[in-house]
């Protein structure tokens, strides 16, 4: 019998559960790469909404004069839908003020609207409610391009826009976490999501090469092709996103599983383990949050529920159930003064910092720790064992993190451009100040880290084997 060649020996050296996580992985990664691939366009058009024209002007001036000493002919005109310093009305003086609100009103929208995405996301079917995002979002950014077709010159329009598009794409963030959360079990999650969280990196660069490409010569396509990236990817999803693994038979869990697991002999291990696990002590992070909570013993009998089973028939969680979830709040306001500080470093450190080795490890620094709270640390407190198995409250939980994270993403630029004016120390005191409550808030999750095993390890009884 001939060898196998190399091609298909790799692919069967991989189970069906692993070519599945792998598909999932790089299918959520795409689905919100092009997120932030559809968010690019409009930082990269401002400077074709208000040029500085001051040089051209006097060229045109001096121009045009000479033409009408040769000739009677009128100096030349522009057209309708563009005025000498950009397009109206982004053409004034206050075109600072103008092209700023465009931001705000995204990243306020899509501060409030994360909070109502996670609650309505945890009612309806991942695959449904993110596809209805991505089409909505590949429509309303197209709509802000078509404004240069249609000669549209309203700022409320373009306000508007930018409003409605901050709010469906607040539909991504929890959706996508929560579909890789299903997919991942806890032990190597970290790794995985970091890796995944590159997405940002991806999506922005890949919307700046496309959005750049049209920028002088059409720039509403700059923001109509985007528009058609996200509405086509949103198809893709409707098509191929697989929200749990339950739903294909597979496993949840990164552990490769005998072929004994997929046959008759599960349902004996299963009965197993649930049989062992009645008799065996709370783990030292339930103990924690029993002995707190001063109802329960340490050394009560309890059932655990699996997580497998779960959810289906399980309310889905309140957003006060989900703010009682230890850890919520102080990970919710930490990471509000992380990405205050990340955003002002991403929209106002080029500015002040030339340095490109500075503004590496800047960026190091301060955005690890927000994508690691918006990413695993988000997806642990989703499924935290105070739970006991509902999983139906990952992206209720998600989106309050990532939610009030936004709501620092929009006042930390905002705060910068009130205090530099009087001088660059000032936001630098405010970026610091910022910091300190970043860590104030994780000093009592970290005391806890400490102190509660040790205790709860005092208490624990040995586990006999029946």
């Amino acid at each position: 019998m001939a060898r196998l060649p190399v091609g298909i020996r790799f692919i069967v050296s991989f189970s069906r559960d692993q070519w599945y996580r792998a598909f999932i992985f790089i299918l959520t990664f795409l689905l919100y790469a092009s997120f932030h691939l559809s968010r690019k366009p409009i930082s990269i058009v401002k400077g074709e909404l208000h040029r500085y024209c001051a040089a051209v002007n006097e060229g045109e001036v001096e121009f045009n004069s000479q033409n009408q000493k040769a000739s009677d002919v009128p100096p030349h005109q522009r057209p309708d839908n563009e005025t000498d310093c950009g397009w109206a009305p982004f053409d004034r003086d206050n075109y600072q003020q103008l092209l700023g609100a465009l931001d705000y009103s995204f990243l306020c929208a899509y501060a409030i609207g994360m909070y109502l995405s996670g609650i309505i996301g945890e009612r309806l079917p991942i695959r449904y409610y993110l596809t209805f995002g991505m089409l909505a979002s590949g429509a309303f950014t197209a709509l802000f391009g078509l404004g240069y077709f249609y000669n549209i010159h309203s700022f409320g329009f373009y306000v508007v826009t930018q409003i409605v598009n901050g709010l469906v794409q607040t539909t991504g963030w929890p959706s996508v976490v929560t579909c890789l959360s299903n997919w991942f079990g806890k032990g190597r999650r970290g790794l995985i999501m970091g890796v995944w969280n590159s997405h940002t990196s991806v999506g922005n660069i890949l919307g700046s090469l496309i959005a750049g490409y049209w920028v002088s010569t059409c720039w509403g396509l700059s923001f109509v092709v985007p528009g058609a990236i996200v509405a086509a990817m949103g198809i893709v999803c409707f098509l191929f996103l697989i929200e749990h693994p339950r739903d294909i038979a597979c496993s949840s869990t990164l552990t490769a599983h005998s072929k004994g697991y997929e046959n008759g002999m599960h349902r004996l291990r299963l009965q197993k383990h649930v049989l062992m696990e009645k008799n065996k002590p709370l783990d030292p992070e339930m103990q924690c949050l029993l002995l707190s909570d001063g109802k329960h013993s340490a050394h009560q009998n309890h059932t655990i529920v699996l997580p497998a089973d779960a959810g289906s028939g399980v309310a889905a969680i309140s957003f006060t159930g989900a703010l009682k979830i230890p850890g919520v709040i102080e990970f919710s306001l930490c990471l509000l003064f992380a990405k205050l500080v990340s955003y002002t470093f991403l929209f106002w450190l080029p500015l002040y910092i030339t340095n490109v080795a500075m503004l590496l490890l800047s960026g190091a620094l301060v955005s690890g720790p927000y994508a690691l709270i918006t990413t695993a640390v988000s997806a642990d407190l989703g499924t935290h064992k105070s739970l006991k198995g509902n999983s139906h409250a990952l992206a209720t939980v998600t989106a309050i993190i990532d939610g009030t994270g936004s709501v620092g993403a929009a006042l930390g630029p905002l705060l910068a451009g009130l205090l530099s004016p009087s001088g660059w120390n000032n936001v630098f005191y405010m970026l610091m100040f910022a910091d300190a409550c970043a860590l104030l808030f994780l000093i009592r999750l970290i005391h806890k880290e400490l102190s509660c095993p040790r205790s709860a390890m005092g208490n624990q009884v040995p586990f006999k084997e029946q």
